[in-house]
């Protein structure tokens, strides 16, 4: 995974060494990660284009907010994922790449924590609960 870290390397490292509050966005394909102390960017949507990206491909990326306690994944399936047409099939993958991906990129930086879905983005996993034979 090539991560690209803002506003520079250095910058990134010693928020991770200091366990400092981190933005980080991984692309669906698992190929990329963008990473900012929290303070520099406010919002993934900002991270994009301060890190040289189209604030719009902001539905390319799953979305991480984290610290060395944990990582809250902003957990929102565009309606395109994969061009999969079925909402419960698309959420589904949705899910099985996110923590995938997103797993990869904290081993990556150092951090073996938890995933956390946060209440506000749980409503599209009630569909995975009701529809038992996708998981």
């Amino acid at each position: 995974m090539n991560f690209i870290k803002y506003p520079s390397a250095a910058d990134v490292d010693a928020a991770i060494a200091a366990h400092e509050p981190l933005l980080m966005l991984v692309s669906f394909d698992g190929e990329e990660a963008i990473i900012s102390h929290l303070d520099e960017a406010v919002e993934h949507h900002i991270l994009l284009y301060k890190a040289g990206r189209d604030s719009r491909d902001i539905d390319k990326y799953f979305r991480v907010v984290l610290d060395d306690e944990g990582a809250d994944w902003t957990f929102i399936c565009p309606p395109d994922y994969k061009g999969i047409p079925d909402k419960v099939r698309r959420i589904s993958a949705f899910y099985k790449d996110g923590f995938a991906a997103i797993s990869d990129a904290l081993q990556q930086i150092g951090w073996l924590v938890g995933i956390n879905i946060p209440k506000r983005y749980r409503r599209h996993l009630d569909l995975l609960r009701d529809d038992s034979t996708t998981l």
